[in-house]
């Protein structure tokens, strides 16, 4: 591999240093952080997350919670547990693990969210707090990846940017984010998918090119220009194995590339505790 690596563990580790300051912080004033988790389902991989969140919570000295609901519950068992979390004055923000089994209504859900405790920053009122450039809290893995650029000093302003994929977590919330006039973004953005018809003539003239498909493998070298920087956010199990949106191989071609482990994914837990102290710090502020 001649690319260099966009190694999150890094990354990560600087973000959760200046979150455990401001947890301290608030501590002082009386107050401990605390983050919440609606985990629905069995799933294998939900799980792993949401308890490497809470791990790395106790970390840092936030205070976490969750509510599990099982995949034969119904969707006003996973209201109720939205509806506990926006009246527990110990929670801070929260989350509901995504995706949802079938059957469950991620999106209503998420409307029921009390937007100050948006710890994904996916609710419709803070999304459009990122349309508008207003404060609040930004998606996690599109803020994490937007950290990556930034730490490793790749050029965002003015570049052409594609990202390959457009779901509500990631490739649509990363196109606004970087597409922002302000430092760290301006750039040109294309958002291409499953209804693109020749994906490669748009990722083969890009500066920087971010998988968020869900896809494994669906970026190989061809579709690259040489040292163009490449993300990985998109992700799929194969029983424990993770497989990442970018064939290994594009390594060989590209300037910058993510790990198969350690990219995007340790940068993402990061923000959502970045914006869980931020939700923190705005409780301190109304109250005194």
């Amino acid at each position: 591999m001649s690319a260099k690596l966009l190694e999150g563990k890094v990354v990560a580790e600087a973000v959760l240093h200046e979150v455990s300051e401001r947890v301290a912080n608030l501590k002082q004033k009386g107050i401990t952080p605390g983050l919440g988790t609606i985990l629905v389902g069995n799933d294998g991989p939900s799980l792993s997350y949401v308890n490497k969140k809470h791990e790395i919570c106790k970390s840092v000295g936030i205070e976490s919670f969750h509510i599990e609901i099982s995949e034969n519950g119904t969707q006003e068992d996973l209201l109720k547990a939205v509806r506990d979390f926006n009246a527990n004055e110990n929670v801070d923000a929260f989350i509901i693990q995504y995706p949802v089994p079938s059957g469950f209504d991620f999106n209503q859900a998420i409307i029921q969210l009390d937007p100050d405790k948006d710890a994904d920053g996916l609710h419709p009122f803070n999304l459009g707090r990122l349309v508008l450039q207003e404060p609040g809290p930004i998606p996690c893995t599109p803020a994490g990846i937007q950290a990556i650029l930034k730490h490793y000093g790749i050029p965002i302003e003015g570049k052409e940017v594609v990202i390959i994929g457009r779901g509500p977590t990631l490739g649509r919330p990363l196109s606004l984010l970087l597409t922002l006039k302000q430092p760290y973004a301006n750039a040109s953005v294309t958002v291409v998918h499953s209804g693109t018809k020749d994906i490669a003539a748009f990722t083969k003239r890009a500066d920087i090119v971010i998988a968020a498909a869900g896809s494994p493998g669906i970026v190989k070298p061809d579709m690259i220009k040489e040292g163009a920087t490449v993300i990985s956010g998109g992700i799929t199990w194969e029983g424990k194995r993770l497989l990442p949106d970018v064939d290994e191989s594009v390594g060989e071609v590209a300037g910058w590339i993510t790990p198969r482990l350690g990219g995007v994914g340790p940068t993402t837990v990061a923000m959502l505790l970045r914006n869980t102290v931020m939700a923190a710090e705005n409780r301190a502020a109304k109250t005194g």
